[in-house]
């Protein structure tokens, strides 16, 4: 490959079983590792236990990207009390795998429950220190909204709000 050839990166995304759940587990301790302070903890994941039963048992869906075999990002999307509201969580890729459209994908098949599911808006939680997540949600048509919540987990994060109306 050239310097001047485009990186080739073949990712593909399925939907999430059950089994995936260490491996989602170890793309988010890879990315959270990425910056300062940011912890994974296992304790406070516990959905990775059953991943696609998880969110299919409470009216979502949940999706892998692979790269040569290898899990290397996820996304799921959950209803939420509000029928007119689902919520992503687990927005993740490895940076190898990024720029290739796999977060792309993934991000139309969970705004396609949503529709399915007559949703109005998507809304996600981002921790303020991914800096990278938020620049996609906002090429993505998600706009910062004026929240921002303290969860008491083992990273003491801070997250910034975000929110896309479904057309």
């Amino acid at each position: 490959m050239s310097a001047l050839s485009p990186r080739v990166r073949t990712v593909s995304v399925r939907p999430a079983g059950d089994q995936d759940g260490p491996a989602v587990a170890a793309v988010l301790a890879a990315v959270f590792a990425l910056y300062p302070g940011c912890l994974y903890e296992e304790a406070e994941f516990p959905e990775h236990a059953a991943l696609a039963s998880h969110y299919a048992g409470r009216g979502g869906a949940a999706w892998v990207a692979e790269q040569h075999g290898r899990v290397v990002g996820s996304l799921a999307i959950d209803r939420t009390p509000d029928p007119e509201t689902c919520e992503l969580l687990k927005v993740s890729l490895l940076p190898e795998a990024r720029g290739g459209g796999a977060a792309r994908q993934m991000l139309e098949a969970a705004l396609g429950v949503a529709r399915a599911a007559g949703a109005k808006r998507v809304r996600l939680w981002s921790d303020t220190r991914f800096a990278e997540g938020h620049a996609f949600y906002a090429r993505n048509g998600f706009a910062r909204v004026p929240a921002v919540r303290f969860l008491d987990d083992v990273s003491s994060s801070w997250e910034f709000a975000y929110s896309r109306e479904l057309v």
